[in-house]
């Protein structure tokens, strides 16, 4: 038969042992004392012993209240970190934030100028490719996301256009003349691989899969690694080191390529608005080929109601 511990009753004797005091204990805890004298007698009922041998004014715990003590300390100090990362206190936006992966570089700058300017917003930050977070959002696990190549809306959730972030071929594959050019693909379904594959079939370039994966980190590894070129934001050698390619068997990038803020239906437009002004400023380095200015957002504050998303 499964005996369940009171989280209150752990708490009491917490507070008795730091604070040294029935007393200041049930004044701390805005209980009564004779609350906390019946929170330990329970406690002394679980461990069939007292929970202290003194309780006058030197308090000692008994071998056995030792060990509960510390048993305690562990389920209250995890309890309040359930209750933490759940509950969204009063007054406090908690939203599930998509990034996608070639844009997370600016995930620090975002996250401190949304703390900055937007102190009630709490941010859980998932990042993935384009595809990955578009389905997030149509199935309501993310709230909003900075989507790369988004080429199409999806179902429950709208995209506002930021601007055109311009694209280089990178990487020094081994490469022999007349060979079929080799290449490093994210694997379908995946927006930029049909711009790569549209670049490369209107010039009529041969080419092979060098390399094919779906996390982004290994494209990366898989370029450096000299297995094949990858089309990728222009940026790509500040931001990771990677080698820009000038070979003469590639085609002309693909044109400039949209990012777009993902927003999931019922999200308040000024809630929206403090995110994608908050991206817009941490993108400021990124080669955007002119950016496209959005509708005009209310100038009221952020409501008070909590905004979460279903299933993050």
């Amino acid at each position: 038969m499964h005996q369940n511990l009171h989280i209150s009753r752990l708490r009491t004797l917490i507070t008795v042992v730091d604070l040294g005091g029935f007393r200041r204990a049930a004044e701390a805890l805005y209980i009564t004392q004779p609350a906390v004298s019946q929170h330990i007698r329970h406690l002394g009922a679980l461990i069939r012993g007292p929970v202290f041998t003194s309780t006058g004014s030197s308090l000692r715990l008994s071998r056995a209240g030792e060990e509960l003590l510390g048993y305690a300390r562990r389920m209250v100090a995890l309890n309040d970190e359930a209750v933490a990362r759940f509950v969204t206190p009063r007054g406090r936006l908690q939203l599930a934030v998509g990034v996608s992966e070639q844009l997370a570089d600016a995930l620090p700058e975002f996250l401190e100028i949304l703390a900055r300017r937007a102190p009630h917003i709490r941010v859980d930050v998932h990042t993935a490719l384009t595809d990955n977070l578009s389905g997030r959002l149509t199935d309501g696990r993310l709230d909003l996301a900075l989507l790369l190549n988004a080429s199409r809306q999806g179902a429950g959730y709208e995209t506002h256009e930021l601007g055109r972030l311009s694209l280089a071929w990178f990487g020094k594959p081994p490469y022999g003349q007349g060979e079929p050019v080799p290449l490093a693909l994210f694997t379908e379904p995946c927006d930029m691989r049909g711009h790569v594959m549209d670049s490369l079939s209107a010039t009529a370039t041969p080419w092979r899969i060098g390399y094919e994966g779906s996390e982004f980190i290994g494209l990366r590894a898989a370029v450096r690694a000299g297995l094949g070129f990858a089309c990728l934001i222009t940026n790509g050698d500040a931001l990771w080191g990677l080698e820009r390619s000038s070979h003469a068997a590639l085609p002309d990038p693909p044109p400039p390529v949209p990012v777009a803020l993902g927003v999931r239906a019922g999200i308040d437009l000024r809630v929206t608005a403090s995110v994608r002004d908050a991206l817009l400023e941490a993108l400021h380095g990124y080669p955007f080929n002119g950016r496209v200015p959005d509708a005009p957002v209310p100038d009221a504050p952020v409501p008070d109601a909590p905004v979460t998303a279903s299933g993050s």
